[in-house]
């Protein structure tokens, strides 16, 4: 009903029926046909019309100035949506998990505010899976799938896992060959991972590994940092770990083994039309994902760059 009332109210502007069809882009039937209708619905005749003009019945004029205004600052409010939908410029609000998001891909949040400065990004870092719909979220970057129906999500990359020790633990523990070897070291673990899952990458076997570790935490970013200290074995993302890796901080144990892959997602709400705003971080985020090699499943050090 809506939509007829503003046709009716563009009638009244445009003095006829014929030009507010044009102004519309529909046919004259169309107009006369919905004039009708809303006649119908309200019970009242609102136009006295012939073949070459019209005039407001009282009912018209009491109805029109009812809903000018109204409608008027709705068009206007859409106008302004639409714009803002369609603009480079305005507010970003964005979700990423913290480690990554100060560690590897602090370069690609850098480099977006670079690019497009008239964009106002508010980027809220947790590594929780907070509501986006709650709290007014654009676009997210989340690791692993969502199985939240209320969201869309485009895969942008994967992220490898792997075992890893300092120098210092090794030459002190020795380095263990099979997984089976890992019984007899300290381990670290990251909460979320209470067993660690291996796939040995020439012969494609899997070991579900239940060990006791030394010590539990439920930050990857500390379990990397205990890794380094020397305090034993860890699990770990190469996000995480791929500086160390290259300066010789942290090696590679099981070299020919590697945990489980973690997916990294665009997630936005399903409700909500993505700005062009979103759009376009979410196709940087994907361009820079897809040119850094950690993040297409690639092992630093000696098994890539």
């Amino acid at each position: 009903m809506f939509d007829d009332i503003a046709l009716f109210v563009h009638i009244v502007q445009k003095g006829s029926l014929a030009r507010t069809a044009a102004h519309l882009g529909v046919p004259a039937a169309t107009v006369t046909r919905r004039l009708r209708k809303l006649e119908e619905r309200t019970g009242a005749k609102l136009l006295h019309r012939s073949a070459r003009k019209f005039a407001l019945t009282s009912e018209g004029e009491a109805f029109y100035e009812a809903f000018a205004d109204l409608i008027g600052q709705a068009e206007a409010n859409f106008r302004g949506l639409s714009a803002d939908l369609h603009a480079l410029q305005g507010g970003l609000k964005v979700a990423a998990p913290t480690n990554i998001s100060v560690g590897i891909l602090q370069p690609m949040w850098s480099g977006f505010i670079r690019a497009f400065p008239d964009i106002r990004l508010t980027l809220t870092l947790n590594n929780e899976n907070k509501d986006l719909l709650e709290n007014h979220v654009d676009l997210a970057l989340r690791i692993g799938p969502q199985t939240d129906l209320r969201l869309f999500q485009r895969r942008l990359g994967g992220i490898a896992t792997t075992v890893v020790a300092s120098p210092d633990y090794l030459k002190a523990a020795g380095t263990p060959l099979i997984p089976d070897d890992l019984a007899g070291h300290s381990l670290i673990k990251v909460a979320a991972l209470q067993s660690w899952e291996l796939e040995n990458t020439l012969s494609g076997d899997r070991e579900t590994l239940h060990l006791n570790a030394f010590v539990t935490v439920d930050d990857i970013g500390l379990a990397r940092q205990f890794a380094a200290d020397g305090h034993g074995l860890a699990l770990l993302p190469v996000s995480e770990i791929s500086g160390d890796l290259r300066s010789g901080r942290l090696r590679r144990v099981l070299t020919d083994w590697r945990g489980p892959g973690r997916d990294i997602f665009a997630v936005w709400p399903t409700g909500r039309l993505l700005s062009a705003r979103a759009k376009c971080l979410r196709e940087y985020m994907a361009a820079f994902l897809n040119d850094c090699s950690v993040f297409q499943g690639v092992m630093p050090g000696a098994d890539g760059p």
